[in-house]
């Protein structure tokens, strides 16, 4: 079963980190990949960019709008994702509590639809 792990946490404190800090959670996260290619768990997964390059679109009334930005002010963000094929949710959120930011941040466990 696909399980998309959404990564949230507070970008403006990963920032705010020393360049050691930063490279230690890269490489922690690398390592997760890692053995999650090498178990044939890993399908896809990436860092976003920070939230001011994103953009939000929606369209109300037929007319588009679009803002700079998230739509919604949170205290955090969404940082990445991994998409993982694993047996059940239990698997799923084992590997959720392995990423390097679990301490500081949340990880979302949510399956595909089916279809």
């Amino acid at each position: 079963m696909k399980y998309l792990l959404l990564i949230y946490g507070d970008e403006h404190a990963f920032e705010a980190m020393s360049e050691e800090e930063r490279h230690d959670v890269y490489a922690a996260y690398g390592d997760l990949m890692k053995e999650l290619a090498e178990t044939g768990q890993s399908v896809a997964g990436d860092e976003l960019a920070p939230t001011s390059t994103a953009t939000t679109v929606q369209v109300r009334d037929g007319e588009r709008l679009v803002t700079d930005g998230p739509f919604a002010e949170t205290k955090e963000q969404l940082g990445g994702y991994f998409l993982i094929d694993v047996d059940d949710l239990d698997a799923a959120i084992d590997i959720a509590a392995k990423m390097p930011t679990v301490h500081v941040g949340s990880i979302e466990v949510r399956p595909l639809a089916d279809g």
